[in-house]
């Protein structure tokens, strides 16, 4: 009952989040021309709810003693209330914040998934169709705003303070991406390539099939 609840809370999370982040960035293109002092209450109620999100899921793993089994989502989540609430605090960074929760799109597509090998609804032609959607937007939403953000921070935020902090939680967050997605593509698309992998999901065990 735990997986279910939590897991469409945080479906309602990415539908929401998502699709106010392309709303944000729609609605006022020219935020992307300053990553680092951009501002939109928009944009600024968006981070204040998906830190609140981060918060509240933090908190129902603890409290439902699940902290061992979903230690990844543990990691994810400290490293975005911290960073979030660094954004909030100062006003900076914002936009780069609104970017990130691009991945929110990605994220509707990736519990869809979950929600039907849960479910065990014999639906493989949902699932299938799901699979390749699943993918692109893993690429146009997740991979490519991440990459780009990675690039800019290197590039043009000075390594210090609050710089520092936001591109080392971008260089973390980098590897866990890459890992999440190698996961992705050995269990929907290289199946035979999966070792010692059984009932693990793509994003760590937070849904573990037992």
């Amino acid at each position: 009952v735990w997986r279910w609840r939590n897991l469409l809370v945080s479906f309602a999370h990415s539908v929401l989040a998502g699709l106010w982040a392309l709303f944000s960035l729609w609605h006022s293109p020219e935020l992307l021309s300053d990553i680092q002092d951009g501002y939109s209450v928009s944009g600024h109620l968006l981070v204040c709810f998906s830190s609140g999100y981060f918060i509240h899921d933090t908190l129902d793993i603890i409290f439902h003693h699940q902290s061992r089994s979903s230690w990844e989502y543990l990691v994810h989540h400290a490293m975005a209330i911290s960073a979030f609430v660094s954004l909030i605090v100062t006003g900076r960074f914002l936009v780069a914040a609104v970017l990130l929760l691009l991945v929110e799109v990605s994220n509707i597509f990736l519990t869809v998934r979950m929600l039907l090998k849960m479910s065990n609804v014999p639906s493989p032609a949902l699932y299938e169709a799901n699979k390749y959607i699943n993918l692109v937007m893993y690429f146009a939403f997740r991979l490519a705003p991440q990459a780009y953000l990675t690039w800019y921070f290197l590039r043009y935020v000075e390594l210090q303070g609050q710089g520092a902090f936001l591109t080392a939680n971008l260089l973390l967050l980098d590897a866990m991406i890459l890992m999440y997605f190698s996961r992705l593509l050995r269990s929907d698309f290289f199946p035979s390539l999966r070792k010692g992998s059984v009932g693990r999901d793509v994003d760590g065990e937070k849904f573990l099939i037992d």
